[in-house]
């Protein structure tokens, strides 16, 4: 899974380019910055001129371009159907371009996944004495040893992902996907030899570490038919590098929708975050599908907010900008008068749940908790 495009590839992308500005109202960055060189059609000018006149950049004059989210929201309203996320991230591995230390990191960890867990669990241990600016994320939950999973008797099919960070904070989102996947008479297995999706290395146009992650994770997923994947941030990454068929959970969950049963949620108001991740593959319908098999759900979308700050490494090398960039979706959640929040996305939900006083969950974590009773599963990770 190359990412690096030669000039001449990166030349005729942009030129698909018609200088319209369709996509400047629609770009978080260039909305708190009103500056052109925050723009998709501003970092278009840029990536042309660097394709055609390479020796006249280096990779530590481009902060437009490391500002970029690659949220892809651009691509949703262009007229001329720029493929904007391909000619960044072909730009950004062309250039190898410097990371600020937390980026590089972060991406070290997600790809030695025991040194991330054994982090967050000193981080979760410290959590409370920490300053408040340390704390870019929330405390992870306790995590139980995933050894006791009863085995189908034969062989499932279906591989769920884990994640890096996801594989810490997702514990309870795998065992909810598990326990409705058993309703709808499904069932997954998890495996244990599995890495980062590679997406945040992509993003940070890192085509050894992209590579390195695929190749690790074709091998776990080689003996499934689909892999299940939580997190609409990882999806498309997984797409292209896990060499089976990926699947959206919701969307799965929805075309076997039939068999799922739910009590009602007695008039609970729920607020739903779509994160700019979920805007492609249809997981946002199958979501509202889902949520709307339960009775007495109260459910409101909230209206586009933009881009919430996360956008992978961001929060990690931004923290400020990210924290300006989620307020008008923590505004939006607090005057919608909803109880609990719910976000597709991991990246998303750790973000927003440091502004939020409610609780943040996946939506099938949430639907898992008004499923007609059936035994619990136990999580084998």
């Amino acid at each position: 899974m190359k990412s690096a495009l030669s000039p001449d590839k990166r030349s005729d992308l942009a030129q698909q380019c018609v200088k319209c500005g369709l996509c400047l109202p629609h770009c978080p960055t260039y909305a708190i910055t009103q500056n052109e060189a925050e723009s998709p059609r501003g970092r278009i000018a840029l990536m042309l001129d660097m394709a055609q006149k390479p020796d006249l950049y280096r990779s530590d004059r481009l902060p437009s371009l490391d500002n970029c989210l690659a949220c892809r929201r651009c691509e949703t309203v262009c007229p001329a159907h720029v493929s904007y996320d391909d000619l960044l991230i072909g730009t950004r591995s062309a250039v190898n371009p410097t990371l600020p230390w937390r980026s590089k990191a972060a991406l070290w960890l997600m790809a030695h996944k025991p040194w991330l867990n054994r982090l967050l669990a000193l981080y979760r241990f410290s959590f409370k004495a920490l300053p408040q600016r340390m704390k870019i994320l929330p405390m992870p939950g306790t995590c139980v040893a995933m050894n006791n999973l009863p085995m189908p008797v034969t062989a499932s099919r279906s591989a769920v992902f884990t994640g890096c960070v996801a594989d810490t904070y997702e514990h309870s989102t795998r065992l909810a996907l598990l326990k409705l996947l058993q309703a709808a008479g499904e069932s997954a297995e998890i495996p244990e030899a599995q890495f980062c999706c590679g997406q945040a290395a992509r993003h940070a146009g890192d085509d050894v570490a992209t590579q390195r992650l695929s190749a690790h994770n074709q091998s776990a997923f080689a003996v499934y038919e689909r892999l299940l994947v939580l997190a609409s941030g990882c999806f498309s990454a997984l797409q292209q590098s896990a060499g089976i068929p990926v699947i959206d959970a919701a969307v799965y969950l929805q075309q076997r929708g039939e068999a799922l049963r739910f009590k009602s949620a007695q008039g609970i108001r729920i607020a739903l975050h779509t994160p700019c991740s979920a805007s492609f593959h249809g997981q946002r319908a199958a979501v509202l599908a889902l949520l709307g098999k339960i009775p007495d759900l109260h459910i409101i979308p909230l209206a586009d907010q933009g881009c919430c700050g996360a956008a992978g490494l961001h929060q990690l090398a931004q923290p400020g900008r990210a924290d300006l960039l989620a307020s008008p979706s923590i505004e939006a959640v607090h005057a919608s008068g909803a109880t609990l929040l719910l976000s597709q996305n991991i990246g998303c939900r750790l973000h927003l749940a440091n502004g939020l006083r409610i609780p943040v969950l996946h939506p099938i974590e949430f639907m898992a908790q008004f499923l007609h009773d059936i035994p619990t599963p136990t999580d084998p990770h």
